[in-house]
């Protein structure tokens, strides 16, 4: 779980539930507790992982929003969260890593249920 939150690029996201879904293991709850555990390690970009509404981790998020703005992370207009439509990763290198389209669906959803045809 930490290799791949150690993964994400500098100005993309992941939301805890997209970790979760990516590892294979756990809740958004799990990857919320185990990067409250160790998320401190010096190559664990914890910032880097949001709530589902864009929001900053919610235990510093004075400090989450800062890096994140540094990283050069797309902010929705009130600068206060991320702007998942532009900034969800997926796991895969370069833009074609981009998770979200302009309507929210993720690219995970969108090949399983193409895989279901």
């Amino acid at each position: 779980m930490l290799d791949t939150v150690a993964r994400i690029p500098a100005g993309r996201v992941m939301t805890y539930g997209d970790v979760a879904e990516y590892v294979g293991a756990g809740t958004a709850r799990t990857v919320g507790t185990v990067l409250a555990r160790f998320g401190d390690e010096d190559d664990v970009p914890w910032h880097r992982v949001i709530r589902a509404s864009g929001e900053p981790n919610p235990s510093a998020p004075a400090e989450a929003l800062r890096r994140l703005q540094a990283d050069g992370t797309p902010l929705g207009r009130s600068g206060d969260r991320v702007d998942l439509a532009r900034a969800r990763w997926d796991g895969e290198a370069g833009e074609a890593g981009a998770m979200a389209s302009a309507s929210g669906e993720s690219a995970v959803g969108r090949v399983d249920a193409a895989g279901d045809q």
